[in-house]
């Protein structure tokens, strides 16, 4: 396997279970780094699906953990002032010396998201276009140059400082898997991360991407693939297969066979494991991002033999 394996850390399912607590998420981030795992990640929710911030988190990480690649996966930039997300990002980017990559998204269109939107007195229709905005204000910004700007935002000589480690800003990736997020990825983005499909379909859809990067005179080989993966082991595949529906319906209080029909996921023994993620390398996923259904500690270490057989 060629693809680099990245370690989702369990925000949500801390809440969850009434242990907000940061020490234990930093001391898993210390031990998927010692285990050789390449990258960290954190996702994003305010009050959907309740969770630690993940810049905040992430700047732990970096003081915590040198040298690691970090994550989000995936921030959810419209529910921000671009001004103030551009600020956060090249601050983080300056703690891990350039190591961050921005997963973002545009969120789904149910209940409890529209209401996280009103919560943050966003609006949720337009997200897209808003989204795209903020991006492209955080992305002038972080040239250190002054900016002015005269769109949903307005700045005049508007300048941030510092500008990120990496210079023009950490890359952005996207996912999504209709036509226009496929397009949407190849025209703006840096790389494309979606939470499905299958190894034959994401091979199909990575080609799509870089074709319209390459119309669009871009360098299609520079246009990162990635998969976000939800992963479930044990040597019984009916224990494997019972937790991870147990896991997905209490995550997002939906049927799992629903869940599963939309997301890319993994339950049975380890061996299989290794056969079905090396499926996505071969497809051209050069990062594959792993969310673990409970019994971090037992998974982190499974896979980390897995990688380095």
């Amino acid at each position: 396997m060629t693809a680099q394996i990245g370690y989702l850390l369990p925000t949500r399912e801390q809440i969850m279970e009434g242990r907000p607590e940061t020490g234990p998420l930093l001391d898993l981030a210390s031990r998927a780094h010692a285990l050789g795992f390449d990258s960290v990640w954190v996702g994003d929710s305010l009050t959907a699906r309740p969770r630690h911030d993940p810049l905040t988190l992430l700047a732990g990480v970096a003081g915590r953990v040198p040298n690691l690649t970090i994550g989000t996966a995936v921030l959810l930039p419209a529910l921000r002032n671009p001004v103030i997300l551009a600020h956060q990002v090249a601050t983080l980017d300056q703690l891990c010396e350039g190591r961050l990559i921005l997963g973002v998204g545009f969120a789904a269109d149910v209940p409890n998201i529209r209401t996280e939107f009103a919560a943050a007195g966003v609006p949720f229709e337009k997200r897209i276009g808003r989204m795209l905005e903020g991006l492209r204000l955080c992305k002038a910004l972080w040239t250190g140059a002054p900016v002015d700007w005269d769109g949903r935002w307005h700045t005049s000589q508007a300048v941030v400082a510092p500008t990120p480690h990496r210079p023009g800003g950490p890359p952005l990736w996207i996912g999504g898997n209709l036509a226009a997020s496929l397009d949407r990825a190849g025209r703006f983005f840096d790389g494309w991360f979606p939470i499905a499909p299958d190894a034959a379909a994401f091979a199909a859809g990575l080609a799509r991407v870089r074709d319209v990067a390459r119309e669009q005179g871009r360098d299609p080989a520079a246009i990162a693939g990635a998969m976000y993966l939800t992963v479930s082991l044990d040597d019984d595949a009916a224990v494997a297969e019972a937790r991870l529906n147990r896991f997905l319906e209490r995550y997002y209080s939906q049927p799992a066979a629903a869940l599963r029909r939309r997301q890319a996921c993994f339950a049975g023994p380890a061996a299989e494991l290794a056969e079905w993620l090396d499926g996505y390398a071969k497809a051209g996923a050069g990062h594959l991002v792993l969310r673990f259904a409970g019994d971090h500690q037992r998974h982190l270490e499974t896979v980390s033999k897995l990688s380095h057989a």
